[in-house]
């Protein structure tokens, strides 16, 4: 009988990432909502985790969920649907997609609510493996304009990670869940490097003059507003920008070359593969 793999999330950005990593369409099923918007060549399930009445028959089969929900304050109401469907399901594994510095503790909004839902899953019976991703690289893309970076992290490093490594690492874990049950792992690129550095490399991979201009938070906040985002999101970013000000990102881990034998993309090999998503050329 082939495995079957459930990915939740399947339109998003990291979950796009993960099925590009698997090894293959072969046992690979797509939760999505709207079925127009599912990726081509994977088994469809249409259903939403805010609605648990909705998981039966799109959880039927699953051995292994890729469960990632979508930030905001309903998250861990989507988390527990998800893992009560796996229950139900007798899924054996789920690989849940957390954030960096997930806590009771932690900074931000974000941080508090994913420690409530890893904190479920963990206790919930089933097998299970967190990985908890730095800062997004991608969140950059378009940051660039003219010849300044703008960020809003102040002179804070962060340990950025490619969300191709989190696809990676993922898919590895999916793929062979066993050996990395009940393990929590916390995923950064090879190095932490303030924006104004990734500034400094992105001049030298362009081959001109880049700098860094740091926003406030509260002006990020507004600029987000400005552009549409919703205000829980452009709040709780902010709780991001300040706390990443202070230094509370600056830290790399071994986690993503232990488990996948390479080492992560560094941030210039980012910028030369990306080039016009992150001048807004895109």
């Amino acid at each position: 009988m082939t495995m079957t793999i459930l990915i939740t999330g399947a339109t998003g950005t990291v979950s796009s990432a993960v099925l590009d990593a698997l090894p293959g369409k072969d046992g690979v099923r797509v939760l999505v909502r709207d079925p127009a918007k599912a990726p081509t060549g994977y088994e469809v399930a249409v259903g939403d985790l805010d609605d648990p009445a909705t998981l039966t028959d799109a959880f039927d089969g699953v051995e292994t969920l890729w469960l990632l929900t979508a930030m905001g304050p309903q998250a861990p109401h989507a988390s527990m649907n998800a893992v009560w469907a796996a229950r139900q399901a007798g899924v054996r594994h789920v690989v849940r997609m957390s954030a960096i510095g997930a806590a009771h503790d932690a900074p931000t909004r974000n941080g508090r609510l994913h420690a409530l839902s890893d904190t479920e899953l963990q206790a919930s019976g089933l097998g299970w493996t967190v990985i908890r991703p730095a800062f997004f690289m991608q969140n950059l893309f378009g940051s660039v304009s003219g010849d300044t970076l703008y960020g809003g992290t102040g002179q804070g490093r962060l340990g950025l990670i490619d969300v191709r490594d989190i696809g990676e690492f993922a898919a590895t874990v999916l793929t062979d869940p066993r050996p990395h049950t009940g393990k929590v792992y916390t995923l950064t690129g090879p190095a932490s490097i303030s924006l104004g550095e990734a500034a400094e490399q992105l001049a030298e991979v362009y081959g001109r003059s880049i700098a860094y201009h740091s926003l406030e938070p509260e002006q990020a906040y507004a600029g987000m507003k400005e552009a549409g985002v919703p205000e829980w999101i452009a709040a709780v970013t902010a709780e991001y920008l300040r706390a990443y000000a202070k230094g509370w990102g600056d830290y790399t881990t071994k986690d993503y070359a232990s488990v996948t034998g390479k080492q992560p993309t560094p941030f210039a090999d980012f910028a030369r593969a990306h080039a016009n998503q992150l001048l807004g050329q895109a």
